[in-house]
């Protein structure tokens, strides 16, 4: 027979054409030479064996309620939040708008801010996060301090917290009056006095977490930035360790620089999660 030979170029795509054919699986094609192979024991686990187990999160199982103070639209709905609530054996107004810097920055918004920092960083150490209030809005306002008070009480709805932190800052116009004072709830008649000392714990652990984050004590009230107080109707509700922090004085100069850095927010957001940690490992 005769054998006729192809030019150069049809004879290589013809080659081509019966390699793709030779190492096809259902019509599609394989570089098979481009698969590396394993040898045992090299690359991923044998067959069966355990993944290496996850280490547990440090707060997995805790509940914190955060209370970001007030609501922006709180401004708003003036007959509703003076209204007068139960403030735990004596009434007070429903809530009320909270401070501004003198540039117009409000406590609304910044506690709002430092709270949703805080809790994504809880929730990533497996922390439960519940927030008091779920927006910040204009349109809103409330909820009142009896309600945010008793968030993650036992026998409330949804789960039992291991402590709560109310979020504000002060609004005091004295020369000089700046920086965070942290506020425990002292012995009175309805709380439960077995509250009082975790509760001074837990001051403690935010006062120090402040401290060692660069922030000032307070220049204007308390005692080594604590203070104790029994006519707060947030507190006086709460039936789990709980505290209130004034971060700052939105009306001191200085202070308000800081409240209006995101920066400097996210360094209070840290500080109290570093609170919350310590608080629960002791």
């Amino acid at each position: 027979m005769t054998v006729r030979l192809l030019p150069g170029a049809a004879a290589a795509a013809l080659a081509l054409s019966v390699l793709a054919a030779g190492c096809g699986d259902g019509g599609t094609t394989r570089d098979h030479a481009a698969t590396p192979s394993v040898a045992p024991g090299a690359g991923a686990p044998a067959s069966g064996s355990a993944a290496p187990p996850t280490a547990p999160k440090p707060l997995a199982g805790k509940v914190v309620v955060l209370d970001p103070g007030h609501q922006l639209g709180n401004r708003n709905h003036a007959a509703r939040i003076n209204a007068p609530v139960d403030a735990g054996e004596f009434t007070k107004p429903c809530n009320t708008t909270g401070t501004a810097t003198d540039a117009g920055y409000p406590e609304a918004t910044f506690t709002w801010e430092v709270a949703g920092e805080a809790k994504r960083m809880l929730r990533r150490l497996g922390a439960r996060v519940l927030l008091t209030r779920t927006s910040n809005s204009d349109e809103a306002w409330g909820p009142c301090l009896d309600v945010r008070g008793t968030i993650g009480n036992p026998g409330a709805a949804g789960p039992t917290a291991d402590l709560r932190i109310s979020i504000h800052a002060d609004g005091v116009t004295a020369p000089g009056a700046r920086g965070f004072h942290v506020i425990a709830p002292g012995a009175r008649t309805g709380r439960a006095a077995d509250l009082v000392a975790p509760s001074r714990r837990l001051a403690e652990q935010v006062r120090d977490a402040l401290v060692r984050a660069g922030f000032s004590r307070s220049t204007y009230t308390g005692s080594g930035g604590i203070a104790v107080r029994d006519d707060l109707g947030t507190l006086n509700h709460s039936a789990v360790p709980a505290v209130m922090v004034e971060l700052a004085n939105m009306r001191h100069p200085g202070d308000a620089e800081l409240v209006a850095d995101a920066r400097v927010r996210a360094r209070y957001a840290r500080a109290l999660v570093r609170a919350v940690r310590g608080y629960l490992a002791s």
